[in-house]
């Protein structure tokens, strides 16, 4: 599945971006005044979080340039190029500062200090980011929606990693700050900082998760991934209607970018079909496969013999 245009998703990582920016100076201020392990991984963790949004901006933007004669497929693929390297920022940034901030602060049993600070940042924080992952959640229930699927199964084909991005991190930080205020919670009740590093180390592992799922996709769609099974057999059924296809031999496909797909395939047309005839069939499979499927921009038929 492709995207017809990436404007909403560039939308989506802008307010995603800047919730993160906000939030992540209030947890760091937090941090510091309370000196909190829990509250630090969090500011870490919305460090990360807004230099992805960074990365996935420009990823959005340096892939929708149009095509060149050094590049005449697009520059789709360096949306995934960037996005990766935020995938990785993730990993390295966030989650390592979180996990070792963690192992720190239970072998010195630092006290955290003032609770309040922490509480406080923490519900806005909580406010903020659902706002994020509500715009997330709308687009992607409308992309679902106009692929006739499901919002999950959307999200684990779409080539659109940046919406993906977005969602799962902003799914993470809620989740991270629910296991910072459990761990900042149970470090006041019990007077022993171990909870308050083992959120920390928790709050790593879950950003290891979400880096680790979107390092995959990206990695997935730079080697070259085809579009999902359901719509090549649509692509298949429309290539096989057409009136002088006698059978469709082959047919490959391959994500361009998150908004282009191109479809060869090997066409066994009918014998009696001349040349001018073929021609016109590859014009009008190019055509209908371009309305129905918008993410679709070329169409390559190689006529081919019955086996």
């Amino acid at each position: 599945m492709a995207e017809p245009n990436n404007t909403e998703s560039v939308g989506t990582v802008i307010v995603a971006g800047l919730a993160n920016l906000a939030i992540a100076i209030a947890k760091a201020v937090a941090g510091l005044i309370s000196g909190s392990a829990a509250m630090l991984s969090e500011a870490a963790h919305s460090v990360a979080d807004t230099t992805t949004e960074v990365l996935l901006y420009v990823a959005l933007r340096r892939g929708a340039r149009p095509a060149d004669p050094v590049h005449p497929f697009g520059y789709g693929r360096e949306s995934w190029v960037w996005a990766f390297i935020a995938a990785l920022f993730t990993f390295v940034a966030g989650a390592g500062f979180s996990i070792t901030h963690g192992v720190h602060t239970i072998r010195t049993g630092e006290h955290s200090g003032d609770y309040l600070v922490s509480y406080v940042v923490l519900a806005v924080s909580f406010a903020i980011e659902s706002v994020s992952l509500a715009r997330a959640v709308r687009q992607v229930r409308t992309a679902a929606r106009r692929w006739d699927t499901t919002p999950a199964r959307y999200l684990r084909l779409t080539p659109d990693t940046a919406v993906k991005a977005v969602f799962l991190e902003d799914s993470a930080a809620l989740i991270g700050l629910l296991l910072a205020g459990l761990g900042v919670g149970l470090a006041q009740y019990t007077g022993d900082e171990l909870w308050d590093g083992l959120a920390s180390i928790a709050i790593g592992l879950l950003l290891l998760v979400v880096a680790a799922i979107l390092a995959r996709s990206n990695v997935s769609l730079l080697v070259g991934r085809s579009v999902p099974r359901r719509l090549r057999d649509l692509l298949e059924a429309d290539l096989a209607s057409l009136p002088i296809v006698d059978r469709v031999d082959t047919l490959l496909t391959m994500q361009l970018g998150p908004a282009d797909v191109l479809v060869a395939a090997k066409v066994d047309f009918a014998d009696d079909a001349t040349g001018a005839d073929i021609e016109a069939a590859a014009d009008e499979a190019e055509r209908r496969l371009a309305e129905r499927y918008p993410g679709i921009r070329y169409v390559f038929l190689d006529p081919t013999r019955r086996r």
